[in-house]
């Protein structure tokens, strides 16, 4: 329910900021309805290529939430997911490029096990020296891009923007999913992405480690005496959280893109991945709503520039999402206090 509020907070603070600057805000909503619906209500057309890239934007978005959500719900706060999605990104261009056959599961797994062997240095260090996992994992994303610059540009044949194209067989893309998405870019990430959330759920929900990172992440001096190895977990959750950004890393090179590239700078979506937990209350099934919502007005943004709307506008309702999400402790305590008011009064 809040993060349903906030979200409406979010559009509603856009709307009013859109009247303030003399623009239509329908334009906003008409853009959203065609990118969900595949229905152009200016032109009266419907395509379906609009759904499926909206399902495309969304798939990163929601495995770097899970990657910021499974160590929010261990009590750890992971910025560094945007590091270790370019570590998975990395790895996996690597195996596409240099196995000639290999699979596209090869490059997965690669990208699965380099995004958790990143996320598990900021672990270990948080958990043998209590280094705090917030400065390391920021300082972490720059030198996951700085080590990706210099190891894709090494590998034969690689300019200063693209790799050498990928073997045929590590390609995500699926032909049926593009035949009735009107040739989107919609690809096998949906399964890997619909995998992974039910892996978090199972794990978070349903399994012993999970209930232990959960308790760890409530109290860690409880979770001690109760006999948890926190220590342990601390490495575990953070190896863990990598690996979902890890294989966000994987889903975007190998399904929308035939090549490798060297990336300038941060792509966003891990730090995108922090509001989307966030809004999803760090819950399986909110950050797949979250993910989806965040997806869908990335997807809108051209639309909505040709609706005459700033593309910024995404920015600042993803803004407020998370402005107002900050609050909710704020807004729980002064409702604590006009209802303790209210009660002192009523005795007087």
């Amino acid at each position: 329910m809040v993060s349903a509020v906030v979200v409406f907070l979010g559009f509603l603070v856009a709307t009013i900021i859109l009247l303030l600057i003399g623009r239509n805000p329908s334009g906003m909503y008409q853009a959203i309805v065609q990118v969900v619906s595949g229905f152009d209500s200016r032109r009266g057309t419907w395509n379906a290529r609009y759904v499926g890239e909206w399902f495309v934007a969304s798939m990163p978005l929601i495995l770097c939430g899970l990657s910021m959500g499974f160590s929010a719900r261990s009590g750890l706060f992971n910025i560094g997911a945007e590091g270790q999605y370019i570590a998975g990104l990395t790895a996996a261009q690597i195996i596409g490029v240099s196995l000639t056959g290999a699979h596209w599961s090869i490059a997965v797994l690669g990208a699965i096990v380099a995004g958790g062997a990143w996320g598990s240095i900021a672990g270990f260090f948080k958990a043998r020296f209590k280094v705090s996992e917030v400065v390391t994992t920021i300082m972490m994303n720059y030198i996951a891009l700085f080590i990706h610059r210099l190891v894709t540009l090494r590998i034969p044949g690689s300019s200063t923007f693209r790799t050498p194209d990928f073997t045929n067989t590590v390609s995500l893309s699926n032909s049926f999913f593009a035949s009735i998405t009107n040739n989107s870019r919609l690809n096998n990430g949906l399964w890997l992405t619909i995998f992974a959330v039910l892996i978090y759920w199972i794990i978070m929900e349903k399994s012993t480690l999970g209930f232990s990172l959960r308790a760890a992440g409530l109290n860690k001096n409880a979770a001690l005496y109760a006999g948890i190895r926190v220590k342990t977990n601390i490495t575990i959750a953070m190896a863990v959280s990598g690996a979902f950004a890890g294989l966000a890393g994987a889903i975007v090179s190998l399904g929308l893109f035939t090549h490798g590239r060297v990336l300038s700078g941060f792509e966003g979506y891990g730090f995108d991945g922090i509001a989307v937990a966030l809004g999803g209350n760090c819950s399986a099934i909110g950050i797949s709503v979250m993910g989806l919502l965040f997806g869908m007005l990335k997807s809108a943004q051209p639309l909505m520039q040709s609706r005459q709307i700033p593309r910024e506008i995404v920015s600042i309702i993803m803004g407020l999402v998370v402005v107002f999400i900050a609050l909710r402790p704020g807004i729980k305590l002064f409702v604590e206090w006009r209802a303790k008011k209210r009660k002192t009064e009523g005795e007087e």
